[in-house]
């Protein structure tokens, strides 16, 4: 059965797509831990990160690295936080979330409810500093 993360990829499910390439898929994560939270995916389903192909990794990394420069470019924070944590959904999958501090990452929170129209700002203008960095 497909994972909501495939079905996300192929239009089956809406998301707040920030970036896309043929191997790749980043988008905003619906129940964030701060204004920004985006999941990077690998389009291939594997559920274990560390089950990924090397290349496929080291793939996801590198988009991984570039959606999280887009990121920073228009999310005031300190940095961008990296979390594998692989429970949640049967997909390998990366958190990127803006930080100021430590804490910030910590998963447990209460998680922030934006507005769709916040939701799709936020998206848009991730996407439009990605889309400016990689052309």
């Amino acid at each position: 059965m497909a994972s909501i993360f495939t079905k996300i990829v192929k239009g089956e499910i809406p998301s707040y797509k920030i970036a896309e390439t043929d191997d790749y898929y980043a988008f905003l994560d619906i129940n964030p831990l701060h204004e920004g939270h985006t999941l990077v995916i690998p389009k291939q389903e594997v559920d274990y990160i560390f089950d990924l192909n090397t290349d496929v990794y080291i793939g996801l990394m590198s988009f991984a690295k570039d959606v999280a420069k887009a990121i920073e470019a228009v999310i005031p924070c300190e940095r961008i936080g990296v979390a594998v944590i692989g429970l949640e959904v049967a997909h390998a999958h990366v958190h990127l979330v803006p930080i100021d501090k430590v804490s910030d990452l910590d998963f447990s929170k209460a998680k922030l409810s934006l507005e769709p129209s916040e939701m799709k700002s936020i998206a848009n203008r991730i996407a439009q500093a990605y889309k400016r960095q990689n052309t």
